[in-house]
């Protein structure tokens, strides 16, 4: 009898468990934290915080709700369209938030122009908390590794640090990086 009755609180403690795997609101405190963090939203792969950025491989389209839930307001793809069997933006837009695609898939497609695209709206406030994501973060590292050096004031080696973290392994993407950052500083 007592199995009976434990049965369905397991089940709904469980369920409820679940729905707030992907809580990106001030209440878990992790939104605003200072140093980069692992996350957790629901089956996506890699994913780092800091300061209402996330920095994510690919999500499921279960994902986008989940981080819609939690209180995400911006999901920034960085994946070109022929990369995804289906229809991101719309599904996004669909949900409620707010879509921007910055796509490059090789370091010579990792442009200025990308880099400037991808820090301006990684230092607009308004629109955090923000989701950056490609494959597998490679590429989400690469952008983060020049705005954590240009916008955050980090040496290069460190940022490079929090960048291979994120997902970063390609070096031709950490020299285009590179590359861009010593172009803004001259």
């Amino acid at each position: 009898m007592f199995h009976q009755r434990l049965v369905p609180v397991v089940v709904a403690v469980t369920a409820a468990a679940w729905l707030v795997s992907c809580t990106a609101t001030e209440r878990r405190g992790l939104v605003r934290t200072e140093k980069l963090e692992p996350y957790e939203c629901g089956s996506v792969q890699r994913l780092h915080t800091m300061n209402g950025v996330f920095l994510a491989s690919q999500p499921q389209r279960e994902d986008f709700q989940h981080a819609k839930d939690g209180g995400i307001k911006t999901i920034v793809n960085l994946r070109p369209h022929g990369e995804l069997d289906w229809d991101e933006q719309a599904y996004v837009e669909g949900l409620g938030m707010e879509y921007q695609h910055i796509p490059f898939k090789s370091p010579e497609e990792l442009t200025d122009d990308v880099f400037d695209r991808s820090r301006e709206l990684l230092n607009d406030a308004d629109r955090r908390p923000l989701m950056m994501h490609c494959s597998s973060a490679n590429r989400v590292g690469a952008v983060w590794l020049a705005h954590r050096v240009l916008d955050g004031g980090l040496p290069y080696e460190e940022a490079l640090r929090e960048a291979e973290t994120v997902g970063l392994k390609l070096p031709a993407y950490a020299e285009r990086a590179r590359a861009y950052i010593d172009g803004k500083r001259n």
